[in-house]
């Protein structure tokens, strides 16, 4: 396996050391699974602003499923962190020193968003691709349970794995939290980072798309978009993945009345560029969470017991639902571009 660091700072950043290993539990290791990460044959390594970097490969047998723990010593004052805000998965930052190699790493903090790392990559001799899956909160896993790996991107990963035969996939979640289709928020608007974060990933045939809510319900009324604006949007990616002959696949934009951001004429968009997800015939999948999560007796809100409280996120039910009700045969060997 081999591990994926990026930077957005003003200036190069200095990785002094970097191991990866089994996570035990908390801030620890699973002992003899200790493995230190080179670059280019160096222990250390300066990423240069907006840069991505892949270590060197270590041999580390991980089972599906498996917690890794990702170690990065950094020797001096980093500047603005490129990070994964909303992790919903413990990080932990030791007291000054490198503790990269220990068993059990000092804590002075801990956090829920995760710095530099970027990905892991697996090799394998089954897998047949990776799915990556971009999107919003809803894909980041916003309201379920911290440490529990419960967003509908690791379920599905588990129905994957639960298939008879040999149909296993890699589940690369770039879900982040605000992120919107055509404006800058927490991150890089989908069309800047798509490239970046779907384009540029090692093995990937599937794309899954979960943007374009927070397009249409904005928090700035100044960037609020319209239908056409919205649906012109996606056709981009949409072209883009196919010119690399990758398969994508459209989710319908979940209800979200309650929340403050929504109103009857934010709705009424919301159900035309869902109608143009499921009928329109440019996917070449769609994947229908607004099914799946709506009330049926109120179609604009989550069914009470898929709404984890603040009206426009589920609970962990909601997710493990979502995942429930996608297509395995998506997902299919051979079942690439048309």
């Amino acid at each position: 396996m081999r591990v994926r660091l990026s930077t957005f700072g003003a200036s190069g950043l200095v990785i002094g050391t970097a191991h990866i290993a089994l996570q035990a539990a908390g801030a620890s290791t699973v002992p003899g699974t200790d493995r230190t990460l080179t670059f280019g044959g160096y222990p250390s390594i300066i990423i240069p602003p907006g840069a991505l970097v892949v270590s060197d490969p270590v041999e580390l047998s991980v089972r599906e499923q498996s917690d890794l723990a990702v170690s990065i010593f950094v020797p001096g004052n980093t500047g603005p962190a490129s990070w994964h805000f909303e992790g919903r998965q413990t990080s932990y930052i030791s007291p000054p020193g490198d503790f990269t190699a220990s068993g059990v790493m000092p804590v002075s903090a801990t956090t829920l968003s995760r710095f530099w790392l970027a990905g892991v990559e697996v090799l394998t001799s089954k897998r047949t691709g990776a799915i990556v899956t971009i999107g919003t909160s809803i894909t980041d896993g916003t309201m379920s349970t911290v440490d529990a790996n419960a967003r509908w991107t690791d379920e599905l990963a588990r129905r994957l794995l639960d298939q008879p035969g040999d149909h296993a996939m890699g589940m690369l979640n770039e879900g982040i939290i605000g992120n919107r289709l055509l404006h800058d928020n927490l991150g890089a608007n989908g069309l800047a980072r798509f490239d970046r974060d779907v384009l540029a990933q090692t093995g990937v045939t599937h794309v899954i798309v979960d943007l374009g809510r927070n397009d249409i319900f904005p928090s700035s009324p100044a960037e609020e978009v319209t239908v056409e604006q919205t649906i012109q949007g996606l056709r981009q990616l949409i072209e883009r993945a196919h010119a690399t002959g990758l398969r994508l696949l459209g989710c319908t934009l979940t209800p979200l009345e309650g929340s403050p951001v929504c109103s009857p004429s934010r709705e009424e968009k919301r159900r035309i560029v869902n109608e143009w997800i499921r009928t329109g015939g440019e996917y070449d999948g769609v994947i229908d969470f607004d099914s799946v999560l709506r009330d049926p007796n109120s179609q604009s809100k989550i069914l009470a017991i898929y709404d984890s409280g603040d009206h426009r996120h589920p609970n962990d039910a909601g997710y493990k639902a979502m995942a429930n009700a996608i297509d395995l045969g998506l997902f299919r060997k051979g079942e690439g571009r048309h």
